[in-house]
């Protein structure tokens, strides 16, 4: 009777417990011991994904996030990647339901000190875990997660496939250096995609998702090198390679290609900004399904630029190469001079407005104490053109501020002129050091001669002149009583070197660069015409109506200049620079696509004899060095900019297949150099074009079906009834012969 009494007792308290065990897995899954994640938040996991930037070569140049994270698809997951992952995380993966029985089993004999033990979760329930991550638990509270994600992974197992897991957890896994998932890991410590890793680089990822801090390859070097073996001995031990390739392996070194990713640093980090300035305003403008925005930092856009990265890369290095050298000279030229010993306002404006000066006068410091601090010198970290890019050296606050504001800066912009795509775009020398972007439409500088071809354009299509009229090179006054100029007082402008004298064709004049006749031209057709014709070129900025601007005396943004010179390139048709081809969801669902505003601005005629004097510019003018000494000898129009004292320097040139635009000068404009020879635009901004298209068409690998310098601009169809021929202009006196330079 007894016995009975206790085997009823057993039984009985064995089905409470099994009913209990079911009754708390019953309550833990319908959320009433704590959240539980509902069936749509396991179909749609809520994971923070980095917004790409995709140039048109197909090249991730950047990213906008929260935490640096971009999802892969199982099939473009290495299998080095899967089969580590499965020797040394859950090899069992493909067979179990999402809680590896077996695994807790080996657990239980570790704990209770017999022969086995090791880990118990499986890879569906590391997944639960970084889906939805745990918080600071005690250890009764920790217990209830455990199960939490045990029922978790169960929901998993039965809403995705195997490898939808896989992939999964490979998207989820945190890294350190502000890599988040295998994709972004991947880049930063290896510099390549998932598909290409090796095994042992393969086996460092894997090594690191037991404790990224503890096996780090960049700052743990020696616990990652033994962290990878044991993952390549899990390897061998489950016959994914050889006894032979192990022993290979474990020789080999941790070889890191290290890339800090940053938002603000890399390549095109001036474009990377401004299109983040950009996104804004388009996530402003543009809703979900649900009706909420759009978040750059969360969402997982994804975005097709019209940018490059090769003919970045190769505009980045060609303003570094010239610029570098160009920094020399220019400090070299203010050698004992001091740029603000005339602008003391301009100074302590700069000063005053340092964060450091500001930190101190909130303290309630004087003057002479802000001094006292600010100039004395320090171990300090500057720009510099070595390959770091900076430098630490002892210096002090003030000095510092002075040493960067007397750094080089350049614009440089390149176009693909039928299509209006930006192919390049180097907003200044150094983003970490100058955010001042000298591309973007909101950043204006004085134009100089890069104005002067509109002065033609207008003369040539509304008085019908030819290249070759000729012109006095004489001073032109523009009177205060003519009304078409509203001026307060007489204007004569003068030719930049004194000399005047004899009749200069135009197509000489614009090739190097004769102000007086340019003022001739103006005078005959009146400024507002020729106004006109540049707000159809595309140029937003306000132009005055004065006869000054015949020079270039207007602030006009980079962009602005280039977009208007593709007239010249397209056979007189303006092209909109565009930066974005099209904004895609994280799914891949099309947002939105977009297309370059194009308008007729010239007729054809008239812009062929434009490209015939453009042409002119660089065969025997301002622009020869291209020839002479770039030896660019293919099809290249352009023009050269200097304005007065040498603040701005510029270069826009032209070839059939792309155009670009570039300017070089200082952020304050009365730091400058002080001679012509190194000031002008053709010893300043022309260079780095040149280098530029040297690199471009060494590269003909890549680009000589797109960027040909075999290619050249056509004429218009219809026959042109300007001559352009000198040697055959009726009264032609200059000597000039046909439609070449000597």
């Amino acid at each position: 009777m007894k016995n009975k009494k206790f085997f009823l007792a057993l039984w009985a308290g064995f089905f409470i417990g099994i009913l209990t065990v079911v009754a708390l897995f019953w309550l833990i899954a319908i959320g009433k011991m704590g959240y539980m994640p509902s069936f749509e938040e396991l179909e749609n996991p809520n994971s923070s994904l980095s917004t790409e930037v995709i140039s048109t070569d197909k090249q991730v140049i950047g990213k906008f996030y929260l935490q640096n994270r971009s999802n892969i698809a199982y099939e473009n997951i290495n299998a080095n990647l899967k089969n580590a992952l499965l020797a040394t995380e859950d090899i069992r993966f493909f067979d179990h339901t999402g809680v590896d029985l077996r695994a807790l089993l080996r657990v239980l004999k570790g704990l209770v000190g017999r022969e086995g033990g090791g880990g118990g979760s499986t890879v569906t329930q590391q997944l639960a875990k970084n889906l939805f991550p745990r918080e600071r638990l005690s250890k009764l509270q920790l217990i209830f997660r455990k199960l939490k994600e045990w029922i978790i992974a169960v929901k998993l197992e039965r809403s995705y496939t195997k490898e939808e897991i896989m992939a999964m957890y490979f998207n989820t896994v945190p890294f350190n250096d502000n890599a988040y998932g295998i994709k972004s890991a991947a880049y930063v410590y290896f510099g390549k995609a998932t598909d290409s890793l090796k095994i042992e680089e393969a086996a460092v990822l894997v090594g690191m998702l037991k404790a990224p801090s503890q096996y780090n390859p960049r700052s743990r070097a020696g616990a990652s090198l033994q962290r990878r073996n044991v993952v390549i001995d899990q390897m061998y031990n489950y016959k994914f390679i050889t006894r032979a390739q192990r022993d290979s392996l474990f020789k080999l070194p941790i070889k890191l290609n290290f890339h800090p990713d940053t938002q603000n640093e890399g390549e095109a980090a001036y474009f990377r900004e401004y299109l983040r300035m950009w996104m804004k305003d388009w996530c402003e403008a543009h809703r979900k399904p649900d009706g909420s925005k759009y978040n750059i930092y969360k969402d997982g856009l994804r975005i097709y630029t019209t940018i490059d990265s090769r003919l970045q890369r190769y505009a980045e290095e060609a303003q570094r190469e010239h610029l570098r050298e160009m920094q020399e000279k220019f400090f070299s030229s203010w050698k004992g001079k001091d740029p603000w010993k005339d602008f003391p306002t301009e100074w302590q404006a700069i000063y005053s407005h340092c964060p450091e000066y500001i930190d101190l006068k909130n303290q309630g410091k004087t003057e002479a104490e802000i001094d006292a601090v600010l100039k004395k010198p320090g171990k300090r970290r500057v720009f510099s053109y070595d390959a770091a890019g900076e430098k630490d050296t002892l210096i002090s606050v003030y000095d510092s501020i002075r040493y960067h504001r007397m750094i080089l800066q350049n614009g440089f912009l390149a176009v693909d002129p039928e299509s209006g795509f930006i192919r390049a775009w180097v907003g200044g020398t150094n983003y970490k050091y100058f955010q001042y972007d000298h591309v973007n439409i909101n950043t204006k500088r004085q134009i100089g001669s890069t104005f002067k071809p509109f002065v033609y354009t207008v003369a040539i299509r509304d008085k019908g002149y030819s290249p070759c009229f000729q012109v006095p090179n004489q001073p032109v006054t523009f009177e205060k009583t003519d009304p078409r100029f509203g001026l307060l007082e007489d204007w004569t402008p003068k030719n930049s070197d004194g000399k005047y004298g004899g009749m200069l064709t135009l197509r000489k004049a614009l090739a190097n660069s004769i102000n007086c006749v340019t003022a001739y031209l103006m005078h005959e057709i009146g400024p507002e015409s020729v106004v006109k014709l540049v707000q159809t070129m595309g140029i937003k900025s306000e132009i005055p109506v004065q006869p000054s601007i015949c020079l270039g005396s207007a602030d006009v943004s980079l962009i602005e200049m280039v977009g208007a010179y593709t007239t010249y390139a397209n056979k007189g048709t303006h092209v909109e620079p565009l930066f974005v081809t099209r904004i895609e969801d994280r799914n891949g669902n099309v947002l939105q696509d977009f297309v370059a505003n194009k308008n007729e601005a010239l007729d054809e005629q008239t812009n062929y004899v434009m490209t015939e004097m453009l042409r002119g510019v660089v065969l025997g003018g301002t622009a020869s060095r291209l020839r002479y000494r770039w030896k660019l000898m293919n099809d290249i129009m352009g023009k050269t900019g200097t304005t007065q004292n040498y603040s701005d320097g510029w270069f826009i040139g032209l070839t059939p297949d792309l155009i670009a635009g570039s300017w070089v000068g200082c952020d304050d404009r009365y730091i400058r150099f002080h001679s012509m020879e190194n000031g002008q635009g053709a010893s300043t901004a022309l260079p780095i074009w040149a280098k530029f298209f040297q690199k471009v068409y060494t590269d003909s690998l890549n680009f000589k079906s797109e960027i040909n310098p075999e290619h050249r601009f056509e004429p218009p169809a219809e026959h042109i009834n300007i001559e352009l021929d000198c040697g055959k202009f009726k009264g032609n006196s200059s000597g000039e012969k046909g439609n070449e330079y000597e």
